[in-house]
């Protein structure tokens, strides 16, 4: 007799990137930290932290998330996700600002008043101090998968399938985790996995 099959719903958090199966540019790849700088300008010029509290105030006073912030929080995400991907070697096409690119982050919009605790949101950042301990761990693993990538693209034109998944599962986790505590979208503790 076979067990029967549990259906797991997809955690509402979703980031997939496309692995490069073809030769990447080895000049752009070898200059990467320099020509991802004005991406990083741009972001930093963003308030992505200020987008939080006022959720969270939404959340509590009125239970509503209203779908034009939610649009404009899946899209800043988005953008930071092509320039990380960008930064850390995983694409060669340089970040577009509307464009999914290889990119995929793919986020449900929340039924606020059925899908969100209206006082989570306060402790939320509290939760997920496990999930920040294990992601520091992680992200030392990413600079050093990066380094590794970095050698390989500049002698093989090829990143190592390997590297590759490592670095986009632990970009996975922290997108988990991003929209548990950050962007609000879910009240589902996210999973302690860097598989999809």
């Amino acid at each position: 007799m076979s067990a029967p099959i549990v259906s797991v719903a997809a955690y509402p958090v979703r980031l997939d990137i496309d692995y490069p199966d073809r030769p990447l540019n080895r000049v752009t790849s070898a200059f990467r930290v320099v020509l991802v700088l004005p991406m990083l300008v741009l972001l930093a010029l963003l308030p992505t932290g200020l987008l939080t509290a006022p959720v969270g105030v939404m959340l509590l006073v009125r239970r509503k998330y209203p779908k034009w912030w939610f649009e404009w929080q899946v899209q800043l995400q988005r953008f930071e996700s092509r320039v990380c991907a960008y930064a850390l070697l995983l694409d060669d096409r340089y970040p577009s600002t509307d464009e999914d690119q290889s990119v995929h982050l793919d986020i449900d919009y929340p039924e606020a008043s059925r899908d969100l605790n209206r006082l989570l949101p306060l402790v939320k950042w509290f939760l997920a101090i496990p999930h920040y301990v294990v992601l520091v761990v992680l992200f030392i693993g990413v600079i050093g998968a990066s380094i590794g990538a970095w050698f390989a693209i500049l002698f093989t034109g090829r990143y190592p399938r390997s590297l590759f998944d490592y670095i986009v599962g632990v970009l996975r986790w922290e997108s988990r985790v991003t929209g548990y505590a950050f962007t609000l979208v879910t009240d589902r503790y996210p999973p302690f996995t860097l598989k999809p």
